[in-house]
């Protein structure tokens, strides 16, 4: 989901809520490209005087659609993840995980509209955005009623800006409740969210900001500007590489944090010697269906119009998931003889993920052949990889989001190609032409986006969960832990005796 801001001068400058980036700005800050007619900085200020003589308009069914998809994003997070997590742990924990999740999704949400969304989506740098939407300033005009436009991803296409905004909220929000699952049974819920923030403004939104932040389609009016708007983009949608709705910057990006917290915060007491299976399965099948449910509006809504993209990456994900789920229960079948509830459950969860950076960038059959080797590669990545790397994952945040987000990512630069039933990518913004790179120049882009992904969201959490340790503390105390985090961190029990 390449999101951006395209509230430049583009259709926006008459209503004075550009974020910073007028025509006189645009003019000033392209760099010169010679050509027949003019410089890349006079067609700026030209395409940004004729764009100002009209003011977009949104379309109504765009604005449902979009205001749908962020209310199941939601449901996702509370009480989707919270559920699936909450009956994964044992009964003394339960209240601790539901606490967390819920918590830090609303400590995000406040922080996104503080400043996380102007460091995602404003222009900045390669790396991260600028202030321009501090407090979220400008999106709407209380005097005039007018809102600020957000670009979708076809020309002359676009939703309020406030929308867009809230839709990613819940993005941002949902991420860094991922990370819990890693850690859970054993960290200071004061440390959890703290490590949150820390987390959310270092690496959550430059790697958002280095994937989906571009000008629009709107501001690629001519050849002699495509390289002053390329060069405003993020780093990696500078480099081409495809990510519709999160593999980089949600799922690889949390899995990794939460491997890292896993091997700082260290094992659980007892692991390995005592009992410590899921206290119920039940609700962990509830959580996962409101997962899958919820993830249409995660996927689909990343299309940011109710198009034909958003039908695309709707039935991928219906069709991806449900052979993830068939690959794990097969795999399970294989290696000891029966499937398992639980095994079908984290299926699901693993085709969702993978088909997350796909979604709307791969064929129907490349999504099915996506979910199949998810499904086979988590189950491995929760077993086999889990005993290889030695750390206490709790509940597997690596295994399926590392492991199911790296497959995701790759395949995408496989099945996008036109040869294989993708869509293909648009090579010419001024045109709006669709072709199809290579499979192996794709799938090395897509590479290396997971690798920055990776070593930046390793970096920042390491070092943000040392800060942490220093200022309060990781972990609770081993008395804490064995009588369980319900009673000992929040005075409470989820279930009476």
């Amino acid at each position: 989901m390449r999101k951006f801001i395209a509230c430049l001068a583009l259709g926006l400058a008459g209503l004075g809520f550009a974020s910073g980036a007028t025509a006189q700005d645009a003019a000033a800050s392209a760099p010169a490209v010679a050509s027949a007619a003019a410089s890349a900085a006079d067609a700026v200020a030209a395409v940004a005087a004729s764009a100002a003589a009209s003011t977009p308009v949104a379309n109504k069914g765009d604005n449902a659609w979009m205001l749908v998809s962020t209310l199941l994003v939601i449901m996702m997070t509370v009480p989707g993840l919270a559920l699936f997590y909450g009956g994964l742990v044992r009964s003394k924990n339960i209240l601790s995980v539901l606490m967390q999740v819920l918590v830090t999704f609303s400590l995000i949400v406040v922080l996104w509209a503080l400043y996380g969304y102007s460091l995602a989506f404003t222009e900045g740098n390669a790396f991260v955005g600028g202030l321009d939407r501090l407090f979220m300033r400008g999106l709407f005009d209380p005097v005039k009623g007018d809102f600020a436009m957000a670009a979708t991803f076809s020309k002359g296409v676009y939703i309020p800006e406030l929308l867009f905004a809230a839709f990613q909220a819940t993005f941002a929000g949902i991420t860094c409740c991922l990370i819990v699952g890693a850690f859970a049974e054993r960290i200071k819920f004061s440390a959890a969210l703290l490590f949150a923030a820390l987390w959310f403004t270092f690496s959550y939104a430059p790697i958002a900001h280095m994937v989906w932040f571009w000008m629009g389609p709107d501001a690629y009016a001519s050849k002699e500007v495509v390289d002053a708007m390329n060069g405003k983009a993020g780093l990696l949608w500078q480099w081409g590489a495809l990510d519709f709705a999160g593999g980089t910057v949600v799922h690889i990006n949390a899995a990794v944090a939460g491997l890292v917290g896993a091997f700082m915060i260290g094992k659980r007491v007892g692991y390995g010697r005592e009992a410590m299976a899921p206290h119920s399965l039940p609700l962990t099948m509830v959580g996962a269906a409101l997962l899958w449910v919820g993830w249409f509006g995660f996927n689909a809504g990343s299309a940011l119009e109710a198009g034909n993209s958003a039908i695309l990456a709707f039935m991928n994900t219906f069709t991806a998931t449900s052979a993830a789920v068939l690959a794990w229960c097969l795999g399970e079948a294989l290696m000891r003889g029966k499937a398992s509830m639980l095994g079908a459950a984290s299926g699901a969860v693993a085709g969702l993920v993978a088909i997350t950076p796909a979604a709307g960038n791969v064929g129907l059959m490349g999504a099915i052949i996506i979910g199949f080797i998810a499904g086979f590669a988590c189950l491995w990545g929760v077993h086999s990889l889990k005993r290889m790397l030695g750390a206490d994952d709790t509940l597997d945040v690596f295994g399926v989001h590392g492991v199911g987000g790296i497959v995701g990512a790759l395949l995408t630069g496989v099945f996008n190609n036109q040869a294989l039933g993708g869509p293909g990518l648009v090579s010419d913004w001024v045109t709006a032409t669709v072709s199809s790179n290579g499979i192996w120049e794709q799938l090395v882009i897509q590479a290396k986006a997971v690798g920055v992904t990776v070593i930046w969201s390793a970096v920042v959490a390491a070092v943000a969960f040392k800060v942490v340790d220093l200022v309060i503390g990781l972990r609770v105390s081993e008395e804490e832990e064995r009588e369980g985090l319900d009673i000992s961190s929040h005075g409470e029990t989820a279930y009476s005796k």
